[in-house]
């Protein structure tokens, strides 16, 4: 590649050691999310040579574990970023070059159709050449897997290690120019998005003909992504009218000239389609990522002011919609089946203890919930919905991923069933908050860019232990806790019994391997409390190497704090639910453990984040 051998040169002949380090010592690591990475030279970052070697190990690895896989065949996509269409021409021609049938997607398109295309045409796998919402220099690879979910361990380390052997390209490796004149490469574009509107407006469409009398009216900003010509079809092929666009953001731009982030959940990303909504006398604003796989909205409210759906709050809406209308197509409460992510809401588990529908929480991602509900299925159950707390839906299991367009679909819809009937969106949620209480959430980060800090922070939390202050200060930990001897390990676990004043009721280490319910009546404060070999294990896989702990206090409180596998970001994620409906408590309660994980367990001013 011209342009990323100039780039080494350049660093060479200015003998910038450091900078060649970071791109040339390590190789970019293939993980359940695939690859991502920005785009500039380098066994690290993501170009036309790492996308080669790639493609040539998951290949080889493919043909190895799927039956069939060469004939199944490989579904590859691209969206708008820069160097995604050439990659996704990489992709195929490794794919070609190891015999096997290639579905290609030549021009651009939204990521759910390559999910839709591997379980509707049953390939062998998927590749989607996407790097979502992330700032423009980087892109991405992402890997769907046989049965059209995400991959998951142990495979993502199978294909680590296939890559790994596959590290050389070929002599036909580099060239895109004939991909798609090859004899076993075959455009579906038409056939998959025709049968992929049809599936979802087939099995979710309500009233066509109410719909399209609707008086409502809604501004839609594709964030200069791939979105808007699927998102004005789907809605067409619900009966819904057209939107009201943002001009400035309706063409697919790899720049995104007018925000800073393309992430709908940024602040200010949705500013310039409130402007449109303003101007317009429109109260509904809605909006794709970039790859159109997620969806956010916001509502104006009688004071003028907008109401910016969180992601959960978009969740629990959904789940009330999806489960009205399994009622209404006779499937029984106890067989509708809904997922979310342990970061996300509890409320969708109170709904379903509610109603008797089958709730099931997961690990943090599509590639966990989607292969929950295919197990939930298997069994007998219907797979209604799953979703995160990062704006991702999946309201059908035509797609085993999120999808944005459709969650778009079924938003509007039911936006317009309710305006006819002179209520809103936000009067539909405040109902579900009357009937489940209310549950306020708080998810934010800091900072750290040093992993070693990171690892600090944590051991202090778990084992009431900061080296360098011991070192430096020799000043004890003041704050309560547990104890737990584990001797089978040869550690003792020192968690602390309140956050924020609040008792902690329950515990979950997906680090150290711990999980306790009601651990507040079960330890005692007179002494260490010994775990045997084999007890207080958690339900979710363990990882040793990324940090993830779970806290629940007895104000109906719910903490989580993890690493970021791809920023240098510490991760919170934090909920109170007021059983009673008590707004001012549930704030109340909110902001003091907000306060409590900065100044208590990441003690942020001491450790200089922010």
């Amino acid at each position: 590649d011209p342009e990323t051998r100039g780039q080494i040169e350049r660093l060479l002949a200015a003998n910038d050691e450091a900078t060649m380090e970071k791109l040339l010592r390590n190789r970019i690591e293939f993980g359940t999310a695939g690859l991502r990475a920005r785009m500039e030279a380098g066994y690290s970052r993501l170009n036309r040579l790492t996308v080669i070697t790639a493609s040539q190990g998951l290949a080889a690895y493919v043909a190895r574990a799927v039956d069939g896989a060469q004939r199944r065949g490989v579904v590859v996509g691209h969206d708008h970023r820069h160097n995604s269409a050439a990659f996704a021409r990489l992709t195929a021609r490794a794919f070609l070059d190891r015999g096997f049938h290639v579905y290609l997607y030549p021009g651009l398109e939204l990521t759910p159709a390559v999910p839709f295309a591997v379980k509707r045409l049953g390939a062998a796998c998927g590749v989607m050449i996407t790097a979502s919402h992330n700032p423009k220099d980087d892109n991405g690879y992402k890997v769907y897997w046989e049965n059209g979910a995400q991959i998951s361990p142990p495979v993502d380390e199978a294909i680590a290690q296939s890559i790994g052997e596959h590290t050389q390209p070929g002599p036909r490796s580099w060239d895109v120019d004939s991909v798609e004149a090859d004899a076993e490469v075959e455009d579906v574009t038409q056939q998959m998005m025709d049968a992929y509107f049809e599936a979802a407006a087939g099995s979710l469409a309500g009233d066509r003909a109410a719909n399209g009398r609707t008086q409502l009216r809604y501004v839609y900003t594709p964030m200069h992504g791939v979105g808007a010509p699927f998102a004005a079809r789907m809605l067409g092929a619900f009966g819904l009218p057209p939107f009201v666009p943002v001009p400035e953001q309706l063409r697919a731009d790899p720049d995104f000239p007018s925000v800073a982030f393309p992430n709908p959940e940024e602040r200010g990303a949705l500013d310039m389609a409130k402007g449109v909504a303003d101007a317009q006398g429109v109260g509904l604003v809605l909006a794709n990522d970039p790859d159109a796989d997620r969806f956010a909205a916001a509502e104006k409210q009688p004071d003028g002011s907008w109401l910016a759906f969180t992601g959960d709050q978009l969740g629990t809406i959904f789940a009330a919609a999806v489960l009205a209308a399994a009622r209404r197509a006779g499937v029984a409460d106890e067989r509708v089946a809904m997922v979310n992510s342990t970061v996300s809401s509890r409320m969708l588990g109170v709904m379903a203890q509610a109603e008797g529908f089958r709730y099931a929480d997961t690990l943090t991602g599509f590639k966990w919930m989607a292969n929950e509900l295919l197990a939930l299925q298997r069994q007998g159950f219907f797979a209604a919905f799953g979703y995160e707390e990062a704006i991702g839906y999946m309201i059908h299991d035509h797609v085993l991923d999120k999808d944005g367009v459709t969650a778009l679909a079924v938003f509007v819809q039911l936006a317009a069933q309710l305006h006819a009937n002179g209520r809103s969106v936000a009067d539909y949620l405040e109902e579900q908050y009357a009937r489940y209480g209310y549950f306020v959430s708080a998810n934010s980060y800091f900072v750290c860019p040093d992993p070693a800090k990171t690892g600090r922070i944590f051991s202090r939390i778990r084992y009431a232990d900061d080296e360098e202050e011991e070192e430096e200060e020799e000043e004890e930990d003041h704050v309560e806790r547990f104890e737990f001897v584990r001797a089978a390990y040869g550690d003792t676990l020192r968690y602390p019994r309140t956050i924020g004043g609040f008792p902690v009721s329950y515990i979950r280490d997906l680090t150290t391997g711990f999980e306790m319910r009601d651990v507040d009546r079960v330890s005692s404060a007179d002494g260490p409390l010994s775990v045997a070999a084999g007890e207080c294990l958690p339900t979710f896989p363990v990882s040793a190497g990324s940090h993830m702990v779970t806290f629940e206090t007895r104000n109906g409180g719910r903490l989580t704090m993890r690493t970021s596998g791809t920023e240098p970001k510490l991760k919170y994620y934090l909920e109170v639910r007021n059983q009673d409906n008590d707004r001012v408590a549930a704030a109340r309660d909110l902001e003091t453990m907000v306060n409590a994980v900065a100044s208590e367990l990441v003690r942020a001013a001491e450790n200089g984040l922010q």
